[in-house]
């Protein structure tokens, strides 16, 4: 048996290779030094271009574009209307940013628990954590793939609550046919490095609802508006404008924009190469009986974000943190996605305890992101399976 690297064998790769990485191209690179040379680096052009770009590759009628995914959360939570006492429904399987956002604005995040083989929230657990003090879900698109849409819409019509949908993972996913963004009352979107396609940092929400949308617009700018409509003190002078709500500045750059407009260009190639490089690991995986393999569920036409594989602890006589250990000296730098979010310290000093959500729990303890971005060449992508089947050989029972 070849010995691994972790123990003074020879690595498979010479060098390391991340679970995600950017791809910059000279037309990002002109499209940012363009901003640059021009007047406007913010609140300009760009900006307002990208907002109609992402409404085409959304379906949405309206986008508003903000400064990260955490701030798209906090803006979709505030203008659903979440305040002290409200309770909001969510996943524990995400970046915290998902519930934090219902924190931001008052209210309590309820977990609900995810499916074991799709890693998605469960709807019959949000219809099981409803009570009269419920004002909306927030649904975790993970790894890319759309969760139930249909039925947990049905659900929040059932009981009149408003449905954020966290696509940060999923831009450029479908579900039956309809674009992420244009299902749920708000869809949040990240363009963080990792994700499939960046800004650097930046964030987006979509809806099709004209009065929310215009909110949104005040709420990302310190809830200032110029429209007369809008005013308490309407005037038609020209340099009047008038803070009639709290709001923030989650404003985004124009050569933040003008990026993601460039990298919006690629998106399909993105998609592309990402979805072959995900048919080669399921087919690599599918023969290895001590890996478990996320399913699909029939209505996602999913644009992967992560690829992750499942430990058997049943067949493996070590744990996951010796593999992912074992496997990270091999030079394929694999991460966890993600503690579930009450186990952090901060929402166990809330009152929060283990065992609310035992599927997630499960899965936290079992998984691990393998390599997945575009620029990964085939040789990369051998490497990462050679590496894995040699970790899981030496490990098996």
């Amino acid at each position: 048996m070849e010995q691994l690297a972790i123990f003074g064998g020879e690595p498979v790769r010479k060098t390391p290779i991340s679970y995600g990485h950017q791809y910059i191209d000279d037309a990002d690179i002109e499209a940012v030094a363009n901003v640059l040379r021009s007047d406007a680096l913010t609140c300009g052009p760009k900006v307002t271009e990208l907002e109609k770009r992402l409404c085409e590759v959304t379906g949405a009628n309206y986008v508003v574009m903000v400064s990260n995914g955490t701030a798209a959360l906090h803006l979709a939570a505030m203008a659903a209307g979440i305040t002290k006492g409200d309770e909001v429904i969510v996943t524990p399987l995400t970046f915290a940013a998902s519930a934090n956002c219902i924190l931001y604005c008052g209210g309590t995040p309820v977990f609900a628990d995810v499916k074991r083989d799709t890693y998605n929230i469960d709807p019959e657990s949000i219809r099981s954590h409803i009570t009269e003090k419920t004002k909306a879900v927030v649904a975790v698109d993970f790894t890319g793939q759309a969760v139930e849409l249909d039925e947990i819409r049905q659900i929040c019509k059932e009981h009149n609550l408003m449905l954020i949908e966290d696509a940060a993972h999923a831009i450029g996913t479908q579900y039956k046919n309809k674009k992420v963004g244009s299902i749920a009352d708000f869809t949040t979107f990240s363009f963080h490095p990792v994700k499939t396609v960046t800004a650097g940092e930046g964030g987006a929400i979509a809806t099709n609802d004209e009065k929310l949308y215009h909110r949104l617009l005040r709420l990302r700018s310190h809830g200032i508006t110029r429209n007369p409509d809008e005013m308490v003190h309407p005037t038609d002078a020209k340099w009047y404008n008038e803070q009639v709500e709290l709001g923030y500045n989650y404003r985004m750059t124009d050569f933040q924009a003008a990026l993601l407009l460039s990298q919006l260009d690629k998106l399909d190639r993105f998609i592309e190469r990402r979805t072959q490089i995900v048919k080669r690991y399921n087919e690599a995986f599918a023969e290895c009986p001590e890996l478990v393999l996320q399913q699909e569920i029939p209505g996602s036409k999913t644009a992967r974000h992560l690829y992750m594989i499942q430990l058997n602890p049943e067949l493996l006589t070590c744990t996951r943190r010796e593999f992912f250990d074992a496997l990270y000296a091999e030079n394929v730098h694999a991460q966890v996605h993600y503690l579930p979010v009450y186990w952090h310290s901060y929402y166990e000093k809330l009152g929060y305890p283990k065992g609310l959500c035992p599927n997630a729990e499960y899965l936290y303890e079992h998984v691990m992101s393998i390599p997945l971005f575009y620029s990964m060449t085939d040789e990369d992508v051998e490497s990462v399976i050679t590496a894995i089947k040699k970790v899981l050989a030496y490990y098996r029972r």
